[in-house]
């Protein structure tokens, strides 16, 4: 898939763990997992908008195109 994900750097630049986030953002753990591994069809903006008010970020933080 050429959208990637990159979710844990941007965790561990914040020293932050996913069930911190997961509780902050409103969302169960196992579907951060999901969208951390990439394997999430869409995300909602405003679980988007969430994690980055969370880990005071831009999407395009989180959300990478790479051309396969």
């Amino acid at each position: 898939m050429p959208i990637h994900v990159n979710l844990d750097i941007i965790l561990t630049k914040r020293n932050m763990k996913s069930k911190a986030l997961a509780e902050i953002i409103g969302i169960t753990e196992a579907n951060l997992s999901i969208l951390k591994s990439g394997k999430a069809k869409a995300v909602r903006f405003s679980t988007l908008e969430a994690i980055c008010k969370a880990l005071n970020c831009q999407p395009s933080d989180i959300l990478e195109y790479v051309e396969e």
